[in-house]
């Protein structure tokens, strides 16, 4: 029974760990993505843990834009801070690897956001943002002629943002 508490605690405490270290918010996905990659924990219970540490307040769940988020809260990290030795230096060092190699690709699928919604007479309204952590950069709201044109602009801005944003903002200011 002990073992099992202790590994319990020990990777809850790893997942506080990943959120504290990138240090912004992160999809489900992303985290979960982390984890596996790792072979950390199995897919099962670390979606009962993400659970149960976002209904004991150490993670905080929010919504925003139809994406749903995951960061550590102040609870998390003052815990994360005092039971930080628990967690072997050998999985620190794994995630801190892995954060250091990856962090630029998590960010540009955290920041960059596109949808689109129908408008009039079989148009739509391609809404398109760059976001850093909680700053918003830039939005653009755009007309397109169908739902392939639309589509089109949204897998361009997610896979381009960072150079239309540059683009963009190098056009206004000069």
């Amino acid at each position: 029974m002990f073992k099992d508490s202790a590994e319990l605690a020990e990777n809850k405490l790893l997942i506080l760990y990943i959120l504290n270290n990138i240090n912004m918010p992160i999809s489900n996905s992303d985290i979960t993505h982390i984890i596996l990659e790792n072979n950390l924990i199995n897919y099962f219970a670390l979606q009962q843990y993400l659970s149960e540490l976002i209904e004991s307040n150490f993670i905080r769940d929010e919504k925003a834009d139809k994406r749903h988020s995951l960061s550590i809260t102040k609870e998390g990290k003052k815990t994360l801070d005092l039971f930080i030795n628990r967690i072997p230096d050998k999985k620190k060092h794994i995630i801190d690897e892995y954060i250091n190699r990856h962090l630029n690709e998590i960010k540009k699928e955290v920041e960059s956001i596109a949808e689109y919604l129908p408008y009039l007479n079989d148009k739509f309204i391609v809404n398109l943002k760059l976001k850093e952590g909680d700053k918003l950069l830039i939005e653009l709201k755009i007309t397109a002629d169908s739902n392939s044109e639309a589509n089109n602009i949204c897998k361009k801005w997610k896979n381009n943002s960072s150079e239309l944003y540059e683009k963009i903002i190098n056009t206004i200011k000069s």
